[in-house]
């Protein structure tokens, strides 16, 4: 993700690794402040597999949460 502004539009996901061939299920389409909100409120499980994507670039969640600091998740 090349740009972490909180109001760029994104796609949060969790991509289930225990199903044959994976399976993508959306959780939240909005502004990356959100999205961060709604991923650091899930459990460690879930958030091992949630992704956010933007038009031009798919992150792992756990690898943005030290670059950025949800609102409200202190």
């Amino acid at each position: 993700m090349r740009s972490t502004s909180d109001q760029v539009s994104v796609r949060l996901y969790h991509l289930d690794a225990q199903v044959e061939g994976g399976a993508a299920t959306t959780l939240f389409y909005g502004s990356f402040g959100e999205a961060m909100t709604i991923a650091a409120q899930q459990t460690e499980d879930v958030q091992e597999g949630l992704f956010i994507a933007t038009d031009n670039d798919v992150v792992c969640y756990l690898d943005l949460i030290d670059e950025w600091a949800a609102p409200g998740s202190d």
